[in-house]
């Protein structure tokens, strides 16, 4: 292949990365709904640890595993950042309902950890 083949091959992989990476996270905050729902917190590290188990048995190469790692680990905090500003956009929703006790969930767990507010 010539170097504008790969070029373009380049191009068309990245274009499917996109689309992959955007259902990925149409999927997360869909997880993120539910774990609201169910009062989960976001951060859920037994989860990850799976996540990257998976992606290291499914790693054919040529990327080592810990570089494959470091690149989900990396998409996981975008996914987790995405969860919670989506969380927090519903709560923000849910407190200007009329009849809403504004601030009535102050201190509750914060879903991403687990702790007091």
């Amino acid at each position: 292949m010539t170097l504008e083949e790969l070029r373009e091959k380049i191009d068309v992989l990245d274009r499917q990365l996109v689309e992959l990476l955007s259902e990925r996270a149409r999927a997360a905050k869909m997880v993120g709904h539910l774990k609201a729902a169910t009062s989960l917190p976001v951060y859920e590290p037994a989860r990850e640890k799976v996540v990257y188990a998976n992606v290291r048995a499914a790693n054919k190469g040529p990327l080592p595993d810990i570089e494959l790692t470091h690149i989900y680990e990396r998409i996981i905090d975008v996914m987790r950042a995405l969860q919670r500003d989506e969380l927090a956009s519903e709560r923000n929703a849910q407190a200007q309902q009329p009849g809403h006790a504004a601030g009535a969930k102050a201190g509750i767990d914060a879903p991403e950890t687990g702790t007091q507010k």
